[in-house]
């Protein structure tokens, strides 16, 4: 084998490590909060040493500082994806309402990056300032579309701050109340499927209202997947 080739695996093999690492300790930082969380319990679940590990990232805290960037990135990426996936021709408050419903219901399924923004929030401090400094991106998606409708509208405008707070609160909702999602329906079946749908229900009758779209032109899927994006 050259040189050339074993230097071109060397390079493959030492990706793939560092994308195990991420993965291990975005799905520990998940379950378990930032603090919980240490190099050591990385390398014990990834199955790589701990010297590796501090090679590849040298702390804890910069493993956390990549997962935040690439956890903004693939949500930017899926807003994006979502708005161009939508019909040129459907009028603006359609496209604000299946653009919030559809981010809930991404955010709903994959819960790991609402439980991540969740941890910091609760841990202010350096982290807390850079997730927020480097969140802006996805604000101006909503900022461009809401700006659009209420440019639109003869109806009362509404406001950035509110779309942005009904999705984060009810996708925190459901990352973290879960107990309670499960008890509110306990006739409905009990998995977790059914009741993030009936959940998120609640939300798209709240958006549909908020943006004046008519009976005919709301979505309602049987299972969430129905609105999901392949990336």
């Amino acid at each position: 084998m050259t040189k050339k080739r074993q230097g071109r695996r060397s390079a493959e093999d030492a990706q793939k490590t560092k994308e195990r690492i991420l993965k291990i300790a975005t799905d520990l930082f998940s379950e378990f909060g930032y603090a919980q969380v240490s190099l050591r319990s990385i390398s014990e679940r990834a199955g790589i040493s701990h010297s590796l590990i501090r090679h590849h990232f040298g702390s804890k805290e910069q493993i956390w500082y990549h997962i935040s960037d690439e956890t903004r990135k693939h949500m930017e990426s899926y807003c994006q994806l979502i708005l161009n996936s939508l019909p040129e021709y459907l009028p603006v408050n359609e496209k604000l309402y299946q653009f919030s419903i559809r981010v809930l219901a991404f955010t709903l399924i994959n819960q790991k990056p609402i439980k991540l923004s969740s941890d910091v929030i609760d841990q202010e401090g350096e982290r807390f300032d850079y997730f927020f400094a480097h969140s802006s991106e996805l604000a101006k998606i909503i900022d461009n579309l809401v700006s659009e409708y209420n440019a639109s509208t003869t109806h009362s405008h509404i406001e950035v701050k509110e779309i942005n707070w009904e999705i984060i609160l009810y996708a925190h909702a459901a990352a973290s109340l879960e107990p309670f999602l499960k008890a509110n329906w306990p006739g409905s079946s009990d998995t977790s499927k059914i009741h993030l749908l009936k959940h998120w229900e609640l939300f798209n009758n709240l958006m549909a209202n908020k943006l004046q779209v008519k009976q005919s032109q709301r979505l309602f899927p049987k299972g969430l997947n129905e609105l999901i994006y392949s990336v």
